[in-house]
């Protein structure tokens, strides 16, 4: 017959963790289902991969940038980046120019090619969204977009604004 385990065997157990339950695994995970998704897309049609979308993506929204703006608007660490913008810059998809303010960093802008490449995947991607979010109802969007925006903010400051290695 088996026995109850006592209020002190129990208590020196660490509470169970499922990880297919917990929270920031199961972000990570719709995470990198969307990347897989998009990237098979992008990889297919254009020879891109997520992180030199990520670069073009940031470039399309917001002009001319560095290096150190595109990593903080995008989650990426540097290197990530820096490796992204050389390979974009030999395909002729984005340029560099010298920033003169500080030397030690350049900004980086899309080129006519990079600009047409980013006016063709932005059909994919929004229709790719579209169809991820498909049979959801307009108000649960905007309840899991404001919930999305809170775990986000909460997240930056629990990470202490650190930019990891694994995005």
């Amino acid at each position: 017959m088996p026995t109850k385990p006592s209020p002190l065997e129990s208590a020196a157990q660490p509470p169970l963790l499922r990880l297919e339950q917990f929270l920031p695994y199961r972000l990570n995970v719709v995470g990198l289902l969307g990347s897989r998704a998009l990237g098979r897309i992008i990889g297919a049609h254009f020879g891109i991969d997520i992180p030199q979308w990520r670069v073009i993506a940031q470039l399309g929204e917001f002009g001319k940038l560095t290096s150190r703006d595109i990593g903080e608007l995008a989650e990426m660490h540097k290197t990530k980046v820096s490796r992204a913008v050389t390979e974009l810059e030999k395909r002729g998809l984005v340029s560099r120019a010298e920033n003169r303010q500080d030397r030690r960093e350049s900004f980086v802008a899309l080129t006519a090619a990079g600009v047409r490449i980013y006016g063709q995947i932005v059909p994919l991607a929004l229709a790719l969204q579209a169809r991820w979010t498909e049979g959801i109802a307009p108000e649960e969007l905007k309840v899991f977009e404001r919930v999305l925006s809170t775990l986000t903010e909460r997240g930056r400051h629990l990470a202490g604004g650190y930019r990891g290695d694994e995005t």
